[in-house]
């Protein structure tokens, strides 16, 4: 191996591999499935080392690997898997149950301090367009922006996917939360 290639590679490392955590738990999200997630984070590793030379540095690198990993599973995954039926956004009932346990963070410290096996199955069953936002945003902490990046998307979109997968959670789990303790009904 030249210079140049071990240069390349000790950067990538350095740079990108300290991502995979992330990479793997947002493609289980995606996926459903530890193996699909697992080959879902190689491809996408693979693709992200062939195109390193046109990665900028200095930006976002966690950012510019969730891209390629969403477009990998749009582009390949999703095809041999079952297409999630569509949700029509206006039919999405706007509801706030949880409005006793908002504070600082009322978009996701809710989520963020309860995910347990029963909220990691309802994000689970929220259509793509919902669990992607909600899982790059409450999972892993990435802002608005980053989101926007990742799923190549206006901010404003984000957020709106944001509320509305949020509400199908509060939904979803409204029960649980009570039974558990989290809330009063």
């Amino acid at each position: 191996m030249d210079q140049d290639s071990q240069d390349k590679q000790r950067e990538f490392n350095d740079e990108a591999l300290v991502h995979l955590d992330t990479l793997y738990n947002v493609a289980l999200r995606l996926t459903g499935d530890a193996a699909d997630a697992e080959d879902l984070v190689q491809e996408a590793v693979l693709k992200a080392y062939r195109a390193w030379d046109r990665y900028e540095r200095g930006t976002n690198c966690r950012a510019w690997l969730l891209t390629i990993l969403r477009n990998t599973f749009i582009n390949e995954f999703r095809k041999r898997s079952k297409r999630p039926d569509p949700v029509s956004f206006e039919t999405v009932e706007e509801l706030t149950v949880f409005e006793n346990v908002q504070d600082v963070d009322p978009e996701g410290s809710f989520f963020r301090h309860i995910v347990d096996d029963e909220v990691r199955r309802a994000i689970d069953e929220l259509p793509e367009e919902f669990r992607t936002a909600v899982v790059l945003s409450d999972v892993e902490g990435l802002s608005y922006a980053e989101i926007a990046q990742v799923m190549g998307l206006p901010v404003g979109t984000v957020k709106s996917r944001l509320f509305r997968g949020r509400r199908r959670l509060q939904r979803r789990l409204y029960e649980y939360a009570v039974e558990m303790g989290y809330i009063r009904p």
